[in-house]
């Protein structure tokens, strides 16, 4: 007589149907976001999403609680991934000049590239935010962004680049409007100027235009006089704010 089959350990049939709920719950975050993307909060119904995940309404409910429980969970999940993205920048803090143009064209980027990202948050402005301000993990992205830039403005200042008087918060608010508006205003501004903004040369221009712009604000200006022979990254990074320096003077 064969002997009887030892029973499968708990813990195994138990990690299986806990992943098989994350799948369950990641599938009706991404189909949740395509649907809020495109109909809005008020158009967004449980019902498109449920459709569109190939999922139930009572998996939505049992999962999120509501319908603004699930909005709120897509917009922290596109804040983290804009944080996740931005956390895996190799940046260089002892070159805060190129650290911080990176930063600027990674910010520039990732709207570019996240279209739903931008529509999401026209979106929650509309509603005046009050689903994000629910939100127990927005302030950790936020805080997180900030306190790269604060690095770069720490080191800058340290190496006599940056001014001592320009906040993290209000750089990060610099460069996270002139990519934001310019991104979500796109399709009415190329109407309005007669010109597109979505070419290749435009798009870098603009980007080459935020980049001048932020090093202008954060310069420290032209120092009085070189106590000791500047290093080569620092002679880079000091001939990077001279050349903004000398464009704006002459008003190009």
């Amino acid at each position: 007589m064969a002997a009887a089959r030892a029973p499968k350990p708990a813990t195994r049939r138990t990690g299986v149907r806990e992943a098989a709920a994350q799948a369950t719950r990641d599938s009706i975050l991404r189909a949740a976001t395509k649907v809020f993307a495109k109909y809005g909060y008020d158009g967004g119904s449980v019902e498109k999403i449920s459709k569109a995940a190939n999922s139930y309404d009572r998996m939505i409910y049992y999962y999120f609680g509501s319908k603004e429980g699930l909005f709120i969970a897509v917009l922290e999940t596109i804040y983290r991934r804009m944080d996740d993205a931005e956390a895996a920048l190799h940046l260089d803090a002892s070159r805060p000049v190129e650290a911080l143009a990176a930063v600027i064209r990674f910010v520039l980027g990732y709207y570019r590239k996240n279209p739903e990202f931008v529509t999401l948050l026209n979106t929650e402005n509309l509603h005046k935010g009050r689903h994000i301000a629910k939100s127990l993990r927005a302030r950790e992205y936020s805080s997180r962004a900030i306190a790269i830039i604060q690095e770069l403005l720490e080191s800058g200042v340290a190496q006599g680049l940056f001014r001592k008087d320009v906040a993290a918060r209000d750089l990060y608010l610099l460069i996270a409007s002139t990519g934001y508006f310019y991104t979500s205003n796109r399709h009415t501004l190329t109407a309005f100027l007669g010109e597109p903004l979505e070419t290749p040369e435009a798009v870098a221009h603009w980007e080459d235009f935020v980049i001048e712009t932020v090093l202008r604000t954060v310069d420290a200006g032209a120092p009085e006089e070189e106590t000791s022979p500047p290093h080569e990254d620092e002679k880079w990074q000091k001939s990077q704010l001279a050349q903004s320096r000398a464009r704006s003077s002459s008003g190009t």
